[in-house]
């Protein structure tokens, strides 16, 4: 009976054994296949092969929009960071909300100006023979002179020389007409006409000369008809204005070109302004401006840019605007002080407050509306300021809502809680606002390295 139990219990481990044996994975069989999910038989369906582009398309163009997984979709779009503000805390800090439009842009542009001498009114008063000053009419800067008003005599003797030779020619060619007589011959009287001719070419180009010299043409009708030569050359004011500068003393010596006298026409003076470099792209020539002095009170003068000087001053870093405005009664002085104001037109820009742009020095944020007591810190881009209005060139669109007063506020709030604008370069059309209590999904895992 023992006998039989021990033969029962070797033959069940027997047995166990051998079907152990043909149950393994790597028995040549087809035992293992019995025991194996649908999917694990069929291992070369299971992973499909990468689609194979097309020629000329990349594999990421092979690729179907169902491939993609949502946190890859997520990467694309981010979504745009909210901070909650309820509206009675807003009511509390002061929160004022404006709409950003599209409105006309004018800027304007106060600075000061300087009266000066019209550099086309300047006149320079010099002799172009060697001599001395015999007389000085006008000894003294500041003076009014009169055109054609005498300024200084000169006596030349170079001057007096050609003057006799002027007289000596005019002599000969009044005793060439004098032989030129009907009862000569007729080779005679031509003989006589060639030297009447020959005469009077000569005393042209004497008078000729002594016009080179600024001899007028009265002195040289005088010096013919008496044929006494002038002992001094008188130099006249070539203009009505003020002697702004006299270098001629009574008695002294001058040279030819030296400058004796500078007579100024204040009729029109010009107005010289300093403008910022930052605002020299604003003006051209021909813009209109509004002068005033502190001299006259309640009287402007309309002018416009004549020009723009094309350097700028270091120190200051600004450039010189010129204006020119008749001066009638010479009420306008040379180095007074004057207000000038420029308004310039810009057009319609998108723009929104200057107080609803929080310029932190790198960029600039405004906070964007989103209704229900939700604030978006949104980057733009700015142009133009202008009367308290600045221009947005990009961030923003006509008709958003953002916060124009306690913005900074706002600002601090989000600091705390560390809510950041997205990157202007981020920023697009399918950007969207989380909800409350709402985090960011976790980004997408980078894509496996296909062979």
């Amino acid at each position: 009976m023992k006998m039989k139990s021990l033969m029962i219990i070797g033959g069940a481990v027997i047995l166990a054994v051998v079907m152990i044996y043909l149950l393994r994975p790597d028995f040549p069989g087809g035992a293992a296949k019995l025991s194996q999910p649908p999917s694990a038989q069929a291992p070369a369906q299971s992973a499909p092969e990468p689609q194979r582009s097309m020629p000329g398309m990349s594999g990421a163009a092979a690729e179907k929009p169902g491939d993609q997984t949502p946190a890859a979709q997520e990467t694309k779009t981010e979504e745009a960071p909210t901070i909650e503000i309820s509206p009675e805390k807003q009511q509390l800090i002061g929160v004022k909300i404006a709409t950003v439009s599209v409105q006309p842009l004018k800027k304007v542009v106060r600075t000061v100006g300087t009266v000066e001498y019209d550099q086309t009114k300047v006149y320079n008063v010099n002799t172009k023979v060697e001599g001395w000053i015999e007389k000085l009419h006008v000894n003294y800067t500041g003076v009014f002179v009169k055109n054609g008003e005498p300024l200084v005599e000169i006596y030349s003797p170079e001057l007096w020389a050609t003057q006799q030779e002027f007289i000596n020619m005019v002599r000969w060619a009044k005793r060439a007409q004098t032989r030129n007589a009907p009862a000569q011959s007729d080779t005679q009287s031509g003989f006589a006409t060639m030297i009447s001719r020959d005469a009077e070419t000569l005393v042209d180009a004497a008078r000729q000369r002594l016009k080179l010299w600024d001899i007028s043409d009265e002195q040289i009708k005088k010096i013919e008809e008496s044929e006494k030569p002038i002992r001094t050359l008188t130099l006249y004011s070539p203009v009505s204005g003020y002697v702004l500068q006299k270098t001629a003393v009574q008695g002294m010596k001058v040279m030819a070109g030296e400058k004796l006298f500078d007579v100024a026409d204040l009729s029109s003076i010009w107005i010289t302004a300093d403008i910022y470099e930052y605002e020299l792209p604003l003006l051209k020539v021909g813009e209109p401006a509004t002068i005033q002095l502190s001299y006259f009170t309640g009287r402007a003068f309309s002018s416009k840019i004549d020009y723009i000087y094309p350097t700028l001053t270091g120190e200051t870093r600004t450039a010189k605007a010129r204006f020119v405005i008749p001066n009638p009664g010479m009420q306008l002085k040379p180095q007074m002080f004057t207000n000038v104001e420029l308004q310039i037109d810009l057009g319609r820009k998108l723009a929104v407050p200057e107080d609803a742009v929080i310029d932190t020095g790198l960029r600039q944020i405004v906070y964007v509306d989103k209704g229900n007591g939700y604030f978006e810190p949104r980057e733009v881009r700015i142009g133009i300021r202008a009367e308290k209005m600045v221009e947005i060139t990009a961030g923003l669109k006509a008709g958003d809502k953002i916060a124009a007063a306690a913005n900074f506020l706002i600002d601090s709030e989000a600091k705390l809680k560390g809510v950041e604008p997205l990157p202007m370069q981020k920023q697009g059309p399918g950007a969207r606002v989380r909800g409350p209590g709402e985090t960011a999904p976790p980004a997408a895992p980078p894509p496996a390295h296909k062979h």
